[in-house]
């Protein structure tokens, strides 16, 4: 039903694989307490939501960011959280399970390494399309499902990450698009549904990367003058913890949200969101 002023919530990948609860591939500290408040803040002012878009990270287990796409010189696949540089695939440190990748997936970790992208990283199979851990949080699902009765709507599920072989961490394309998927590009239709919204609240997991990413690519193709109708719920998002001899994603998420503040978006929690 139609709203005088159109608020979206945006809530990207708040999916059980991320929560930080027995049995989840890539639990993030304190994703469970974000799904609890993103509810409680749905039950409250639900009301005024003229839209709910919910994106779902999807994935196959042969991903480019999973263990399965690669090999090392002995035919051992590599931990979760390794880094690979496109020198490592140049030196046959790590290599595709099917040596006729070997070229695309070179030029792909180049790619994201000259374009200043996140490098590529194994990641601990997760949110793989059919399995539990793909599923909605279930605190979260309960007060979607209560929205759509009682508001007489429908949920905006947006997916991605279905290419296997370029990550999709943001919501609005994937890290290195394939001209032959369009599923990689950018999805203008879910921009101009965000461009369309007087005020966009933000939230999900994991801050450090694909609320991060999301937001950076809305940022970089909706227009300076739509820039300051986003709010980010800073509780109801979370980092990923810091990967032993990796980035230290916390202070990475940090420095976002001051720059993202910066640039005209607002900082609110949950609680002072549309009072």
């Amino acid at each position: 039903m139609a709203k005088a002023l159109k608020v979206h919530l945006l809530v990207i990948d708040p999916q059980v694989d991320f929560m930080d609860a027995s049995g989840s591939s890539l639990p993030v500290a304190g994703a469970t307490q974000d799904m609890k408040r993103l509810s409680a803040l749905i039950g409250r002012v639900g009301h005024k939501f003229e839209d709910i878009h919910v994106t779902l990270d999807s994935h196959h287990t042969i991903d480019v960011g999973h263990p399965g796409m690669w090999r090392d010189r002995d035919g051992q696949m590599p931990n979760p959280f390794t880094l690979i540089f496109g020198k490592d695939i140049e030196n046959g440190i790590w290599t595709p399970r099917d040596p006729s990748l070997r070229a695309r997936m070179l030029t792909y970790a180049n790619t994201l390494e000259k374009n200043g992208n996140y490098n590529l990283m194994v990641w601990p199979e997760h949110c793989k399309i059919g399995s539990p851990g793909h599923n909605v949080e279930a605190n979260l699902l309960a007060s979607l499902e209560a929205w759509e009765r009682k508001e007489f709507a429908t949920v905006n599920y947006v997916t991605k990450g279905t290419n296997p072989f370029t990550e999709h961490y943001g919501a609005l394309m994937a890290e290195v698009p394939d001209p032959n998927d369009p599923s990689t590009m950018l999805n203008g239709d879910f921009l101009a549904m965000l461009q369309d919204a007087d005020i966009v609240g933000v939230a999900g997991e994991a801050l450090s990367h694909c609320v991060k990413s999301t937001v950076d690519q809305i940022a970089r193709n909706i227009g300076d003058e739509h820039i300051k109708k986003f709010h980010i719920l800073t509780d109801c998002s979370n980092p990923v913890p810091q990967v032993g001899g990796g980035p230290d994603f916390p202070a990475i998420a940090k420095k976002w949200l001051g720059e993202m503040q910066s640039q005209g978006m607002t900082l609110v929690s949950s609680a002072d969101f549309l009072k």
